[in-house]
């Protein structure tokens, strides 16, 4: 589930070349015994399964024996901080990072007291598993690392990454399609009001869809 998604495009590409350098662990080989068991019922009682400290303390015990400590360890978990364009730029500066992916009811409270350093939401819902905000987060932060990218203008001018709006509208070839035309000032080829065009553009875009973003006015 995890290591095909990392088999095709921008970041397969950037592992290939050795931009970053990305390994995925199964819990299950650091399980000690004989059925593999990485989760159990939660105590208490309760409804679902609980992952089990042990799989996780001993996988994290490995990487730092193998790579060393990691300048970051994250939990994926609904219950964490946002993923932001912000959120993403600060982890992409650090050299090290580890995923853990949160599971059923979720995984034992030692984990998340004790080994991670940071929970993580893609969101304010619930998923099956930690598995796609753990892809979700490799995407946004790999991308921001210089090199994994082609054309590194692209990623600066990303939606968020301009002051924080959303992107402009884009056109391409052709010019008038079924009789829905490209705004002129695009073909005008006069760079100033190109720029200033996409600017109001953004503006009107981020106060229609997304006012929380603009700044105090």
């Amino acid at each position: 589930m995890v290591e095909a998604p990392l088999a095709e495009g921008i970041v397969a590409r950037a592992i290939a070349r050795g931009v970053i350098d990305l390994r995925v662990h199964d819990l299950r080989d650091y399980t000690t015994d004989r059925h593999r068991v990485v989760d159990d019922m939660p105590f208490g009682g309760g409804p679902g399964m609980v992952l089990k400290p042990e799989p996780l303390f001993t996988a994290l015990d490995r990487i730092r024996e193998e790579r060393g400590a990691p300048s970051a360890v994250i939990l994926t978990s609904p219950d964490g901080e946002r993923l932001t364009h912000e959120v993403a730029t600060r982890l992409s500066r650090l050299d090290h990072l580890v995923i853990l992916c949160g599971r059923y009811e979720g995984v034992d409270e030692r984990v998340r007291e004790h080994l991670a350093t940071e929970a993580i939401s893609i969101g304010d819902y619930v998923l099956s598993g930690g598995e796609l905000p753990a892809l979700v987060i490799v995407d946004a932060v790999a991308r921001l690392i210089p090199g994994v990218v082609g054309d590194e203008a692209s990623v600066a001018g990303d939606t968020f990454a301009r002051d924080g709006l959303l992107d402009f509208p884009q056109y391409t070839r052709p010019a008038e399609f079924r009789g829905l035309k490209v705004p002129p000032v695009l073909l005008s080829g006069h760079h100033a009001e190109i720029e200033k065009w996409r600017r109001e553009q953004a503006i009107a875009r981020t106060r229609r869809h997304r006012p929380d973003l603009m700044p105090d006015e």
